[in-house]
């Protein structure tokens, strides 16, 4: 099963796939003070509520716009899952280019948005993100 994670300014949303399928999804609040124990800890107790094992991981990807709750996951992903994470960055091979001046300055969670989007639609769209701010994206 793949772990999603969409590490925002205010919330981290989670989600679990068989495929196509999502199992489970959940919100928590990001907090950059959250030690790797605690976010384990949340983690494996938000993933029991949906009745889904921490042990039935077998992937994990991650787009964050906070890099010190990234190198927690990571963290937590490495030692007690036993998963090397796929962090969403720039760089990273999605099938899409990234077409503005800065490609640097466009956010992992609306590169994994536009990838979601052209998924779903197989077709040019807009992909509007309501987070800590409102991104639209063509």
């Amino acid at each position: 099963m793949l772990l999603a994670i969409d590490i925002g300014n205010t919330q981290t949303v989670l989600g679990c796939f068989e495929g196509d399928e999502i199992r489970c999804r959940g919100r928590i609040s990001t907090d950059r003070r959250r030690t790797k124990d605690e976010s384990y800890l949340l983690l494996k107790a938000l993933l029991e509520t949906h009745e889904v094992s921490i042990n039935q991981i077998s992937g994990m990807i991650i787009s964050s716009v906070v890099p010190p709750v990234t190198s927690v996951l990571c963290d937590v992903a490495r030692k007690n899952l036993n998963l090397d994470p796929m962090v969403v960055g720039v760089g990273t091979k999605t099938g899409l280019k990234v077409k503005v001046e800065n490609p640097r300055e466009v956010g992992a969670d609306r590169i994994v948005n536009a990838v979601a989007a052209y998924h779903l639609t197989r077709s040019a769209t807009i992909s509007i993100d309501m987070g800590t701010a409102i991104t639209f994206d063509v």
